[in-house]
């Protein structure tokens, strides 16, 4: 007979879903379950290595060579008894119970109260984990099943899946039809970048002690992060990400980076840059991940919505423009962040050139750097970019994330820091920012230079109709 509490279904909207290790409880389970499984005779000897692989879990989180490993649990268990597993699972409850985090107790009752269910999702062996569940409390446990034969030992196979990432979520949907529960009226909690699945398909996720990477993307979705311990931390998600960024996270690109030292370390700061591809925002960010220096990226709302790096433009802390409202909200923010000691970075071209005006070596400019230059009287620091496009063509909805055999060399030269001088026009001193700027290219890039067909249309947007000669008298950062 099960031990469930018994509740009406078609009252039962939506539940509230847990993950277990780093969450429920502070640290790993496995490092307790591994000493009842050798008390209780489920297994006799250690994995080498154990106590640092739990180490570093409970430091940072789930890796995903130990989540490989936990896959393999079923075959390694084929023959053992299930009894057994059972038993060491009681022996581990008492030492886990005691490490429950203090506020969990308090959630349960508030979403009772609310009329969900309270589920424990789990990587976690079932028989193992059960006996815990039942103390706990929870209304449910879903986890992963290991096959029994008729004589009471396990087949070495899975009974369902792997309750882990997507298999997580698929374990969790399947038990949410079985028991009318709607996931959009559900919560999860878990401290796992790997649960992002099933964080994202509920209506109310939720972060717990997160590891770095979720500390990140729970920022980028706006996700919440609780503590069952007590008030978390504050967290410098930008200083996190920029720790991310290095790199190795884009092998896809061979980056030839100089001149970094070159960022002031304090002060007004504005770092101005070419624009020629929607990764430029990946080595921009490369460069300014070296310095010890928040950074606010102001950009077009469409560089926000491109994949991979749209996500971590938001992440350096991006000021969208949206140039069609001709608000001056993103320059009042840019101001303030330039006020706070950031730096901010901007591509005074406004957006990506098309067609001939691509190879055109006299760089055209809008004025927005020069006016945010005029009105803080920041330094102006020149980046040049060169090979960018060759990484994310125009043309391309994507990165091409397959060169990894002979990646595109992406050329970075950051220049000697300028100040503009006197009360000049802005068109001449948006000259002299793009004239620093060019003078951090390669000479390539100063020579006139006739496109085959086909690097025309590498400049051109997917499902482009206009005229591709024409694009040379489009006004900078226009799309018309």
């Amino acid at each position: 007979m099960s031990c469930w509490r018994t509740y009406d279904k078609a009252m039962a909207r939506g539940a509230a879903f847990f993950d277990l290790d780093r969450t429920l409880i502070r640290r790993a389970s496995g490092e307790v379950y591994g000493r009842a499984a050798r008390q209780s005779g489920l297994v006799t000897r250690s994995i080498p290595g154990e106590g640092v692989l739990y180490g570093v879990f409970n430091l940072y989180g789930e890796m995903f060579p130990a989540m490989l490993l936990a896959r393999q649990g079923a075959r390694l268990s084929k023959g053992r008894r299930q009894a057994d597993a059972r038993r060491a699972g009681s022996i581990a409850t008492d030492e886990l119970l005691a490490m429950v985090e203090p506020g969990v107790a308090a959630v349960f009752d508030e979403h009772r109260r609310a009329g969900r269910l309270v589920v424990m999702a789990t990587t976690t062996p079932y028989d193992l984990v059960k006996p815990f569940a039942d103390r706990l409390g929870v209304d449910d446990l879903i986890a992963t099943r290991y096959a029994v034969g008729d004589d009471g030992t396990y087949t070495g196979e899975f009974d369902g899946p792997f309750v882990w990432s997507t298999g997580k979520l698929a374990a969790v949907r399947d038990w949410s039809e079985r028991h009318g529960i709607d996931l959009a009226h559900s919560y999860a909690y878990s401290d796992s970048v790997y649960d992002m699945p099933l964080l994202g398909a509920v209506g109310h996720p939720a972060v717990v002690n997160p590891d770095p990477r979720l500390i990140v993307a729970a920022a980028l979705r706006k996700w919440p992060t609780v503590s069952f311990a007590g008030p978390p931390e504050p967290v410098d998600v930008q200083r996190i990400a920029m720790g991310l960024t290095s790199p190795l996270w884009f092998p896809y690109a061979d980056f030839d980076i100089a001149g970094t030292e070159r960022i002031p370390t304090e002060g007004p700061t504005i770092l101005v840059a070419n624009h020629r591809s929607y990764f430029d925002v990946a080595a921009v960010g490369i460069v300014l991940a070296s310095q010890d220096r928040p950074v606010r990226f102001l950009g077009k709302r469409e560089v926000f919505a491109a994949p991979v790096v749209g996500r971590l433009a938001e992440t350096f802390g991006g000021i969208p423009v949206d140039r069609a409202t001709g608000s001056a909200e993103p320059l009042r923010r840019a101001q303030e962040a330039i006020a706070n000691g950031e730096i901010v970075g901007i591509m005074p071209q406004g957006t990506i050139p098309r067609g001939v005006a691509f190879f055109d070596p006299v760089l055209q400019a809008r004025h927005g750097a020069a006016r945010l230059a005029r009105v803080t009287g920041a330094s102006i620091v020149p980046v040049g970019l060169w090979g960018t496009e060759k990484v994310w063509p125009r043309s391309s909805r994507i990165p091409l994330f397959w060169n990894v055999i002979d990646p595109p060399k992406v050329r970075v030269r950051v220049g000697e820091p300028i100040r503009l001088k006197g009360k000049r026009s802005l068109d001449a001193d948006s000259k002299t920012i793009m004239e620093a700027i060019v003078d951090q290219l390669p000479a390539a890039a100063r020579r006139r230079h006739v496109p085959t067909a086909e690097e025309l249309a590498a400049t051109l947007p997917p499902g482009y109709r206009g005229d591709p000669s024409a694009e040379v008298d489009r006004r900078p950062g226009t799309d018309g």
